[in-house]
């Protein structure tokens, strides 16, 4: 099998196909890890055999690269073939001049853009080995999100990726500046004419070696083979990923970002947004099995849910929605949904709100604009309100929309780009959420000795992860009645370590909120593994890093304590 060349850290392909004893190129170092808030990235418009950019990002003190033979895309949703080429030294991002030709990559180069990057929601080594990276980017040309993601691999070809525009539309880059580096202001001719910074390889013109290059079809390819889901084609078998059960496999969700204003205007549909478990529901030959957002089997704790599915007039096919329990008033609750199966507690009824549909029939939709979406899923659906219900689009103001899901109790909206595709497992933009209510997941890293009356424990302690490392946020001491103090205290047991799990503890005095954890109170304090999820609902962010006023809501089976960061509201 072939290496993957992003398992190999160093610059073991950059060495092989240099001589330095001729060529001034920099020798093979590997610099230092950064922070990841400084990590750059390097665009080289590059005049070789034919003219492409070099997409380069730091990561482990090397840059990983890739040639672009169209450049790169600037309007939202285009997207453009990348091949992932030999990983470089990090002085190469200072590189501006020619490179003689017959030798390896003979040809002008010039530093076109350069600047900083992140990955969003995740570490960038392990996007890079999921083969997906969301990257929000702060260039000198180039500024807001771009992706990466990894193709299915063809036998004999280099490992191709597509690089899209997500977000908004990047701002226009003029003739001139296109034509301009970002390093020393000057044109490709210029540079060429200078001839100032000449690099030689150990390749040499009629070496037996075959001269890498990149393959002659990449600009010939069409859009329809630039499908970054590939194996969805055909049938809807194929249409998913990784198979948790069977034969049925999963797609991760689309994802929302987060805002503290509703984006405008009649390219934008919103919808309510509910209080629950995001679920994929997967129908093959009539069988139903229903899916967390991180692939967990919900089929079982949601039976009436699955059944119900099993009823629509389809017999193959993949919807997106909400399970929610109903209070009273027929609004979601998760407090309800999570202890809606305890003993001794109320059951409240249960309901599938669905608002996409990627897959029908063998037919991949994710493709088609969501309107269309929506058109389709609402004929599969029941007319009348029952177990499996159709999210429909709410019209009005957005703000005057805000209003009213306040005055009704609602957590908050939803709004959509109507002509956006299905993005799975992105926070493109094209979705967004915004709040009246302040709930997000947090993860559990020990919790506080019972007093007075309360048994079991006190209070919980949460935080969320940031650069990797669990980050406290807050003591937690209301939300629980009885029943969930002792099935809280049940799990705990299970998992309980000796060591804080929380990297900023202790802290030098407690908060002014009372939600600090000083040296002698986490003497007072028992740590578990920072592997339960829970819902909290709080009233804001104080201004030490601590939540006002925070509630429990309930346990999350259905995330990753490792997904779980604290939502940045744009």
């Amino acid at each position: 099998m072939k290496k993957n060349l992003f398992d190999d850290t160093g610059l073991k392909a950059y060495r092989a196909k240099r001589d330095f004893q001729k060529t001034k190129e920099p020798k093979p170092h590997v610099g230092k890890n950064r922070s990841q808030k400084q990590l750059l990235f390097v665009i080289q418009k590059h005049d070789a055999s034919r003219l492409h950019y070099d997409f380069r990002l730091e990561m482990k003190g090397v840059l990983k690269s890739w040639a672009v033979p169209k450049g790169i895309p600037m309007q939202r949703g285009e997207k453009h073939l990348a091949i992932h080429v030999e990983d470089h030294p990090m002085d190469y991002a200072h590189f501006e001049g020619t490179i003689p030709q017959g030798n390896y990559g003979g040809g002008t180069v010039m530093v076109w853009d350069s600047g900083t990057y992140e990955v969003m929601d995740m570490d960038p080594i392990a996007a890079l080995k999921k083969g997906k990276m969301h990257l929000q980017m702060a260039g000198k040309k180039l500024k807001g999100e771009w992706a990466l993601i990894r193709l299915k691999p063809r036998a004999g070809e280099k490992e191709s990726w597509l690089l899209f525009k997500g977000g908004e539309d990047a701002k226009s880059i003029s003739k001139k500046k296109d034509d301009e580096s970002v390093l020393t202001g000057r044109s490709m001719e210029k540079i060429a004419g200078e001839n100032d910074a000449q690099w030689n390889s150990s390749r040499k013109s009629g070496s037996s070696k075959k001269t890498a290059r990149l393959p002659k079809n990449l600009n010939e390819t069409e859009d329809e083979d630039l499908n970054p889901w590939p194996s969805q084609k055909k049938t809807s078998e194929k249409i998913f990923n990784d198979a948790p059960l069977g034969k049925i496999r999963f797609v991760e969700p689309m994802k929302c970002r987060p805002m503290k204003e509703p984006p405008r205007g009649k390219d934008w549909i919103y919808e309510i947004k509910f209080d629950g478990f995001r679920t994929l529901a997967l129908k093959e030959k009539g069988v139903v099995q229903l899916l967390s957002r991180s692939a967990k089997d919900l089929t079982a704790r949601f039976p009436e849910i699955a059944e119900a599915m099993e009823k629509l007039p389809f017999k193959n096919g993949v919807l997106d929605g909400e399970v929610v329990a109903l209070d009273e008033k027929g609004r979601s609750s998760f407090q309800l949904l999570q202890t809606s199966n305890m003993p001794g507690e109320p059951h409240a009824p249960l309901c599938f709100y669905a608002f996409d549909v990627l897959n029908l029939d063998g037919k991949n939709l994710t493709g088609h604009p969501l309107a269309r979406r929506k058109q389709i899923l609402q004929n599969l659906l029941p007319l009348q309100p029952d177990v499996i219900r159709f999210s429909a689009n709410i019209q009005g103001d957005p703000q005057q929309l805000l209003q009213e899901v306040r005055k009704r109790g609602l957590e908050g909206i939803i709004a959509k780009r109507a002509d956006s595709e299905y993005e799975p497992g992105l926070r493109s933009g094209a979705w967004a959420k915004i709040k009246v209510i302040n709930e997000q997941e947090f993860v559990i890293g020990g919790y506080t000795l019972p007093k007075g009356s309360r048994d079991f424990f006190g209070a919980i302690l949460v935080g969320y992860y940031k650069n990797g490392q669990l980050t406290f946020a807050s003591k937690v001491g209301t939300g629980f009645n009885q029943a969930l103090l002792k099935s809280l205290h049940k799990e705990f047991q299970k998992i309980p370590q000796d060591k804080c799990p929380f990297v900023n503890l202790p802290e030098k005095r407690t908060s002014r909120y009372g939600q600090g954890v000083t040296a002698a109170e986490m003497k007072r304090c028992t740590w578990v593994n920072p592997s339960l999820v829970c819902q909290i609902h709080f009233t804001e962010w104080t201004r030490d890093g601590h939540l006002r006023h925070p509630v429990f809501l309930g346990l999350r089976d259905d995330k990753n304590a490792k997904d779980v960061k604290r939502e940045n509201i744009l």
